[in-house]
Formats: C-alpha cells, sequence, structure tokens
C-alpha cells in the first residue's frame, strides 16, 4: 500500500519561516555615517535626530511610497510561477491540478518571504532623498543598515 505523504508538516514549516522572515524584516534600515569632522562635531546624538528629520522629511514628500506593495507583488509572482512551473510538470506526469496548486502554495510562500525579507529596505528613490538631505548638513552616507 502507497500512502501519501501529509503537506501539513511542510505548510507548517513553510508558515514558519514565513513569520519569521516577516519578523526580522519589521525593522527599518537606517542610513550608517561616516565619522568626518562634522559627525565629530555634533556628535552622535545630534546625528540621530538629523537622520530622523531627514527620514521623516523622505517621508513627508511620498519618497518612499509603494514599499508595502512589494510582500504582496513578490508573493504574487512566487504563486504564479510556483503554480504554472509545477503545472507543467504535473501536466507531463498526468495531475497537473494538484501539482499546480502545490507548486503555487510553494511560491507564494517563497514569494511572501523574499517579500518580507525586503520590507524593511527603504525604496531606492527614500534612500536616496535621505541621503541628500543628510550630505546637505555635512553628513558622509557611506551605506544602509
Amino acid at each position: 500500500m502507497n500512502a501519501k505523504p501529509r503537506p501539513w508538516p511542510l505548510r507548517g514549516a513553510a508558515l514558519a519561516v514565513a513569520l519569521f522572515a516577516a519578523g526580522c524584516a519589521s525593522s527599518a534600515q537606517r542610513p550608517v555615517l561616516y565619522p568626518n569632522d562634522h559627525y565629530d562635531r555634533v556628535g552622535a546624538g545630534v546625528a540621530q535626530q538629523d537622520i530622523d528629520d531627514c527620514m521623516r522629511q523622505a517621508q513627508a514628500f511620498g519618497a518612499d511610497a509603494g514599499r508595502g506593495q512589494a510582500v504582496a507583488g513578490s508573493t504574487l509572482t512566487g504563486a504564479l510561477i510556483g503554480g504554472a512551473t509545477a503545472g507543467a510538470w504535473g501536466a507531463v506526469r498526468g495531475d497537473a491540478a494538484e501539482r499546480a496548486l502545490a507548486g503555487a502554495a510553494a511560491g507564494g510562500a517563497g514569494g511572501l518571504t523574499r517579500g518580507a525579507l525586503n520590507a524593511g529596505r527603504p525604496s531606492s528613490t527614500f534612500r536616496n532623498f535621505v541621503q541628500r538631505c543628510l550630505g546637505e548638513r555635512g553628513y558622509d552616507v557611506i551605506g544602509w543598515r
């Protein structure tokens, strides 16, 4: 007798990975400043206040719009690719519908995880706005973390 494997442990594992990734991505990235003369003169506290102010300005001007849509788009893309790929394989084997559903679920979980990991990463427009704002104040942004 050939028993079918139960998919529930795999679903639980995929959900746990997605939730973990979402939790890891919940804190937004912030600019990292080079300790130049201006930074040394004003100190870390004022520098952090200036970062906060520039980030607020970027948000006020709409520079970070559309970040949240990336998670949904990545999930949908993953589901479509997974469903199509697994469905095509299933068409050859004769169980296209079942494989397409499994592929869509796996692809959706992968897309959700990818989107969640990237959710804390601000858009390039937002980063450029903040970097220019800080540069005009005398800071040198060397990266984001």
